[in-house]
């Protein structure tokens, strides 16, 4: 194992995502408050985010969603694409209040670089760079810190499709049994197991949509995931 996929939030980067998903709609419901009611946004967005995570067909999750979304607001979608880039870099940054970085966390995975780990930030690439950027910062890292990152303008796909793990490693050149998922949500990064690929569950802000038992290879605590990488051999 030469390679680690993380997923970012409730992994990288501890976040209560039910206050999480309260803050992003209730900002983005004000932010554009004056061209659409909450209510009716609110169904479009998570809409047309259904379509974009179902989707198989090669086109970029970027592409899917606009599509979508532009099929469901009509006119306005010119003002609503223009605003997204703005709301993303404005009223989009107080999600920062409901994070925790975990500094243990933070220099385990800084040290794995040193080891020679090649490291992938795995998120779901739901939302644009700029907010997947913001993101990678309050976990306290710099997008240049990664290898490889799935972004929604890039990426083809979305979890728990099989084909955006896939699309990963063709981009990274790496087979799955060189590569280890790390992640908080049971359905959208154990998934990657079908592939091959080893997957670790951190259980602390654990997301379990249904009854089905959880398999994956290893599963801990934050504090335990340190320990884990901490043990992890040099490669150099």
């Amino acid at each position: 194992m030469n390679t680690i996929l993380f997923d970012l939030d409730g992994t990288l980067l501890p976040i209560n995502m039910k206050i999480f998903e309260k803050i992003y709609f209730k900002t983005l419901c004000e932010y554009f408050s004056d061209i659409m009611d909450a209510e009716s946004l609110i169904n479009h967005i998570w809409s047309s985010t259904k379509v974009m995570v179902e989707n198989t067909e090669p086109l970029t999750n970027e592409e899917i969603f606009m599509k979508d979304f532009s099929s469901r607001v009509k006119d306005k979608f010119p003002i609503f694409k223009d605003g997204f880039s703005d709301y993303y870099n404005s009223s989009f940054l107080e999600m920062k209040s409901a994070v925790n970085v975990i500094e243990d966390l933070r220099n385990s995975v800084l040290s794995l670089k040193d080891k020679g780990y090649k490291l992938v930030l795995a998120t779901n690439p739901l939302f644009p760079k700029d907010a997947i950027n913001h993101r990678i910062s309050w976990a306290g890292f710099s997008p240049d810190f990664f290898d490889y990152i799935t972004y929604f303008e890039h990426n083809h796909y979305c979890k728990p499709q099989l084909k955006y793990y896939e699309e990963i490693l063709r981009d990274i050149n790496k087979k799955p049994e060189e590569c280890l998922m790390v992640g908080n949500d049971v359905q959208e990064d154990l998934i990657a197991g079908k592939l091959g690929i080893k997957t670790y569950l951190i259980t602390d802000n654990l997301l379990h949509k249904s009854d089905e038992s959880i398999c994956c290879d290893y599963k801990g605590s934050y504090m335990e995931f340190v320990n884990f990488l901490n043990s992890l051999p040099s490669l150099k």
